[in-house]
């Protein structure tokens, strides 16, 4: 029987995966204790459900950055797919397209950026490191222009990788276990030395710089208090993911979907807002849609996916959310995400 939810996903991904691969894609930094939380943070919101409402034909269409999408649901910035499915980017890409959102390709992605464009059967956005030096990271932003892509997520939560201690026992390194697509390594390096030199630590004037680089839009992700948001509001930015990578930078920072409605709050309807971190059901979507996201990014789920069926587990993994979001905004009488505010949620 294929996968009812995510959770089975997860399960079958396990299976399909090397143990050091698995630890890599599902540890955090430190004692993960960002990373469990974020998950365990949804448990403390209460949906506030309304009755005799018309739920016959619900309305998930949105558009993000000017992009529509069939769900406010996208696919977050994640590296080298390469490690659990040979198409790597490619399949996840195709599956994106088909289920009708966008992909957000990470600056170390497996492909090039311009071979994901080639297979994509959707829009993309590129996920920015400030990487190695900023003439490369530069160039990578104009490739990105020239192959199609919509938007640029400048990650700022990543100065410098964190501790994780799942890969220090593995002996892993990213920069050794799969190659970077996007950058031509000298024959011989050291990966040790790739992967210390893969961040280097920008500031709030550099997103002038990055503006004139491009006219796309510009989206921070990694910003989780009210302080960054109005530093970020001085800059010209089309959108802010609130975001703490995941549990696998900061260990201890405040859980993201606890962060967003500060973050809202300070944005003021300025630029779009989104989040990512836990989302495993529809009803954690409808609660980030309820306290001021315009759509929510997976990450870890879409990983699942590919392991466990490429393109089409990619595909079918949006889709079981998709549906699931569906069933919940009618139990809960919301025909629109319009429709969707703060009064359908109660923090514990």
């Amino acid at each position: 029987m294929a996968p009812i939810n995510l959770f089975e996903y997860e399960a079958l991904a396990q299976q399909h995966m090397a143990p050091v691969t698995w630890d890599y894609f599902q540890g955090g930094s430190d004692d993960e204790v960002t990373l469990r939380n974020n998950r365990n943070a949804f448990e403390s919101i209460r949906l506030r459900p309304r009755m005799l409402i018309d739920v016959s034909d619900v309305q998930m269409q949105t558009n993000v950055v000017g992009v529509p999408v069939n769900m406010p649901i996208l696919v977050a910035p994640m590296s080298a797919h390469m490690l659990v499915h040979p198409e790597g980017e490619l399949a996840t890409a195709r599956g994106t397209g088909q289920a009708g959102t966008i992909l957000t390709v990470s600056t170390f992605s497996t492909y090039t950026i311009e071979e994901i464009a080639a297979a994509a059967t959707g829009p993309l956005w590129l996920q920015l490191y400030l990487t190695r030096t900023m003439e490369a990271t530069g160039s990578l932003v104009r490739r990105a222009e020239d192959a199609g892509y919509r938007a640029i997520v400048l990650t700022v939560d990543t100065p410098r990788t964190s501790r994780r201690e799942r890969d220090v026992r593995n002996n892993f390194l990213i920069a050794k276990a799969a190659r970077s697509a996007n950058f031509v390594e000298a024959p011989g390096s050291d990966p040790v030395t790739i992967q210390q030199s893969r961040h280097i630590t920008g500031t709030w004037e550099t997103l002038d710089w990055l503006r004139s680089l491009t006219k796309l839009p510009i989206l921070l992700k990694g910003i989780l208090t009210a302080e960054d948001t109005l530093l970020a509001m001085e800059h010209d930015i089309q959108g802010i993911i609130v975001s703490n990578h995941g549990g696998r930078q900061l260990d201890g920072a405040i859980e993201s979907i606890v962060a967003l409605p500060e973050v809202v709050e300070a944005v003021a309807g300025r630029c779009e807002v989104y989040m990512d971190g836990g989302i495993r059901r529809g009803t954690d979507v409808l609660k980030a849609l309820a306290l001021g996201a315009r759509a929510v990014l997976v990450g870890r789920p879409v990983i699942w996916g590919l392991a466990v069926n490429g393109s089409e587990g990619v595909r079918s993994v949006l889709e079981l959310l998709r549906a699931e979001l569906e069933m919940t905004m009618m139990l809960a009488g919301q025909p629109a995400l319009a429709s969707i505010d703060r009064s359908l949620v109660k923090l514990l």
